[in-house]
């Protein structure tokens, strides 16, 4: 069912994809060569009739193709073929236009027209766009995929190497409990599954009912060629609590997610590589962050 909702979503963004490029690309002729449309329509034309309408194409097409709000800027699309439906009603009731040509340029616009309210409304039931944050980040680690594999994999690792994940406990063999810092500063909670495990090549997981915040992933770990490390690929989508004010929020706040997790495989890389995090947070002198609490904690004698 997941892997169906996900296949559902991808299609939407191709849908929404195709019908910006063509709202861009006729706001582009309607701009440019207004006379030469109007005449290929049957239509007299108007001087600036036809490039307002171009101009507001090419905002429609560029709002959808922004991938935030898309449910809005497609039904603004839906009024815009409104307006154009209209507007060739009354091309075709004058006796300066081509009614043949007037009547095929309303059945294209109807056809586009179905596309669009087709776009918007499952856009706006699934609120696809508005609501889930997609981030694939990759990294290579000098060392080998089983490695990489093992230490992931014991998910109450990984708050050393993410920031905002406070702590993960493991709650059987699939099922673990996971607390992080979320906007604001709040604590939110979740219990995930393991959805996926194929040992030293993949890890995928997903949210369980009642999460604060709704996410499903997976990360592979490929060998590099010629056996130099391993390519790691992570790839995650999740809900913001509060929509896409709460993704504001988090980037007012600090760092947007694509940044923060890139800096988690840097500090994965460190961590592999070298047993500890050079960090400067809070520390003038500069000094690493280890793995080891007693380390960390200034509480070594000598």
């Amino acid at each position: 069912m997941a892997n169906n909702s996900r296949s559902s979503s991808a299609n939407l963004d191709n849908l929404a994809t195709g019908l910006g490029w063509f709202s861009i690309a006729l706001g582009a002729v309607e701009l440019f060569a207004p006379r030469a449309l109007s005449k290929l329509i049957g239509v007299e034309p108007k001087s600036l009739l036809m490039p307002a309408l171009g101009l507001r194409e090419v905002t429609s097409g560029l709002g959808i193709l922004n991938k935030r709000g898309t449910a809005g800027w497609l039904w603004s699309s839906v009024a815009g073929d409104v307006m154009d439906l209209a507007l060739l009603g009354a091309a075709r009731m004058s006796d300066d236009s081509d009614d043949r040509r007037v009547e095929g340029a309303a059945a294209a616009v109807l056809g586009v027209t179905a596309l669009d309210v087709y776009a918007a409304v499952q856009h706006s039931r699934y609120a696809v766009d508005d609501r889930d944050v997609h981030v694939r980040k990759v990294i290579t680690v000098g060392r080998p995929p089983e490695e990489l594999y093992r230490f992931w994999r014991n998910f109450e690792n990984l708050p050393r190497v993410m920031r905002n994940l406070e702590s993960v406990r493991t709650l059987d063999g699939t099922r673990s409990h996971w607390v992080a810092t979320g906007p604001g500063g709040k604590r939110v909670e979740w219990d995930a599954e393991i959805t996926g495990d194929r040992p030293n090549e993949l890890i995928a997981w997903q949210s369980l009912p009642g999460a604060d915040i709704e996410n499903y992933g997976s990360v592979r770990f490929d060998r590099a060629p010629g056996n130099r490390g391993t390519v790691v690929r992570v790839s995650i989508t999740y809900t913001p609590p509060v929509g896409n004010l709460g993704l504001a929020v988090a980037k007012l706040i600090g760092r947007a997610p694509e940044q923060e997790i890139q800096l988690d495989l840097y500090r994965l890389k460190q961590i592999i590589e070298t047993g500890q995090v050079m960090s400067t947070d809070g520390q003038p002198a500069g000094r690493p962050t280890s793995l080891s609490p007693v380390y960390d904690h200034g509480t070594t004698r000598g």
